[in-house]
């Protein structure tokens, strides 16, 4: 099939709750939407979420990157050759991980549409469900245990807590969450970069000494701190999740070749898409390393892929993907059903959301 255009829209979403982590507070979802259109007039769809703080992606570099230079290389080629499209599509520019994923994304689900098939069956067909853990924010510690107490009540077992914004404290922020949950919850921390190598093997020990019970710890140090990050995977005994180290199959391979963290967290906004996603789960099948799928604060278009690629792979055993639980705004239909902590994937082929709430198509 060949790729006869692509185009651009606005999606805007509300939250539910105003999203604050050690980088950043967000109070409403404003992402790029993509659609492949093919010459039969299908159309893949993929979103683009401007997190300048991770992937330096903003808005107006987003929609640049796709109409000179991704649009531009790939227009006119034949999806039936998806590794070629990739490639041109991974080489026309450096960086700018966050619109090759919204195209990549869209161009898998424009080929799983053409295969009438759902993409995680077509990418390996692992699982057709899966729980995910929802994020609590960075508040005062009373607010954290309120809105941990909230999740536990609306059916989620596994809670991802953002920290790293005050050193120490943060041990009797996961204490007071701890407590209150009880010990049956699983509990993630997330630093977001918040700490030293050094606060982080205090901190984290200090959770250990108290009993906490920490499934693991997210990204503790600041990205490009691989020494620290070592480090700290080296002293304690929770294991380290490696967030924000980690963009390409190269960085997983990297970090894997010196033990510098025990997972890895994938994320499409940061691997560039699927194409590449699939490299760095290769990697970690091979070296028996387990990996998280991630978002970043996105809507049910991208963190559909998202769920499509988790529910292929098994090397993937661990989901964060929340972002449509955060949205306040009800679901879109088609693809992957997410209720509360359990996404479910359906039969609807390629990605398969639909009716996407854009405006500004161009």
């Amino acid at each position: 099939m060949r790729i006869v255009d692509i185009q651009v829209g606005e999606l805007s979403l509300p939250l539910a709750h105003p999203f604050k982590t050690a980088l950043r507070t967000v109070e409403r979802l404003e992402d790029i939407v993509v659609r492949v259109i093919g010459e039969d007039g299908s159309m893949g769809y993929g979103e683009a979420p401007p997190t300048a703080v991770i992937t330096g992606d903003t808005k107006g570099s987003i929609l640049c990157a796709i109409q000179d230079f991704i649009k531009p290389a790939i227009l006119g080629m034949d999806l039936d050759d998806l590794p070629a499209v990739m490639e041109k599509l991974n080489a026309c520019m450096v960086h700018n991980t966050t619109p090759k994923a919204a195209v990549d994304m869209a161009l898998y689900d424009l080929w799983g549409k053409a295969q009438g098939k759902p993409l995680y069956q077509l990418l390996g067909g692992a699982k057709p469900a899966f729980e995910t853990d929802i994020t609590i924010s960075v508040n005062p510690t009373q607010e954290m245990v309120r809105d941990s107490l909230e999740a536990v009540a609306r059916g989620f077992h596994i809670l991802k807590v953002k920290v790293g914004k005050e050193g120490a404290a943060d041990v009797a922020r996961i204490a007071a969450i701890r407590q209150a949950v009880g010990p049956e919850i699983k509990l993630r921390v997330d630093a977001n970069q918040g700490w030293t190598a050094a606060e982080s093997v205090a901190i984290i020990k200090a959770m250990e000494d108290k009993g906490l019970d920490i499934e693991l710890v997210e990204q503790p140090v600041p990205a490009l701190d691989i020494a620290g990050l070592k480090y700290v995977t080296g002293q304690v005994d929770t294991p380290i999740l490696a967030d924000e180290a980690v963009f390409s199959p190269t960085d997983a391979a990297n970090l894997i070749a010196i033990h510098a963290a025990d997972y890895i967290n994938i994320k499409l906004m940061k691997t560039g898409g699927i194409w590449n996603a699939l490299n760095i789960c290769q990697l970690a099948k091979q070296h028996g390393v387990k990996c998280m799928i991630g978002c970043m604060l996105e809507s049910q278009v991208s963190v559909a892929a998202a769920a499509h690629l988790c529910a292929a792979q098994e090397v993937i055993t661990m989901a964060d993907l929340d972002g449509p639980s955060l949205c306040a705004t009800p679901p879109m239909p088609g693809g992957p059903r997410f209720e509360g902590a359990r996404i479910t994937m359906t039969a609807d082929p390629g990605v398969g959301v639909r009716d996407i709430p854009c405006t500004n198509w161009r």
